[in-house]
């Protein structure tokens, strides 16, 4: 899990790195201008990491998959050379969305079966974070390509392209983070912390 981790860190870091420089440069200088070749460039970088962090995030429902249904052959299912290969195979890009959907539907399906609900629970968490970001990633980018022409305005393309191209990739190390006991009891005395300055 934490070598997917570490690609979708890198993919993350390559999406932000390939929009905003420019965009806050545009937004520094109060202008809209950019090159032909430099969108070209960033339009291609930019859609080759957006399907690479799909890919990913496919091979990580199978890793979730794997680890909840076939816990027993998870160490010869997913070994260091095929997280390798997975892992090439998302930089490299393959369909993905349905796979995720029939992946956890397979886990819904077998955590059901799970007797005791600490069992459920457990197998649960360890989705939810996948889940999240699967979930905020297709939203947004629904949201930006599927919306209807009535409601387009300029300040509404920006914040969809903020949510879209920022916010995923933000939240992201924060929320696969959150299963990390030590971090939850440090944002807990943070947020303690700061209500009782209130």
């Amino acid at each position: 899990m934490y070598f997917f981790l570490l690609n979708l860190s890198l993919i993350d870091l390559g999406s932000i790195s390939t929009t905003v420089p420019k965009s806050m440069a545009n937004s520094l200088w109060d202008t809209r201008a950019i090159s032909y070749t430099g969108c070209i460039a960033q339009v291609l970088t930019f859609a080759f990491l957006v399907g690479a962090e799909l890919s990913l995030l496919t091979i990580m429902a199978y890793d979730r998959y794997v680890a909840i249904c076939k816990p027993l052959h998870y160490g010869t299912l997913l070994g260091s050379r095929a997280c390798v290969h997975m892992a090439a195979a998302a930089w490299a890009r393959f369909g993905c969305f349905l796979f995720i959907v029939l992946s956890y539907v397979q886990i819904f399906r077998a955590v059901l079966r799970i007797p005791s609900e600490l069992g459920r629970h457990k197998a649960y968490s360890t989705c939810v974070p996948h889940l999240a970001v699967v979930s905020l990633f297709t939203i947004t980018a629904m949201f930006a390509y599927l919306k209807p022409p009535s409601i387009t305005s300029p300040s509404l393309d920006l914040v969809v392209s903020v949510l879209y191209s920022l916010v995923p990739p933000a939240v992201n190390p924060l929320i696969y983070s959150m299963r990390n006991q030590e971090l939850k009891v440090a944002l807990k005395k943070l947020i303690q912390s700061f209500f009782c300055q209130q």
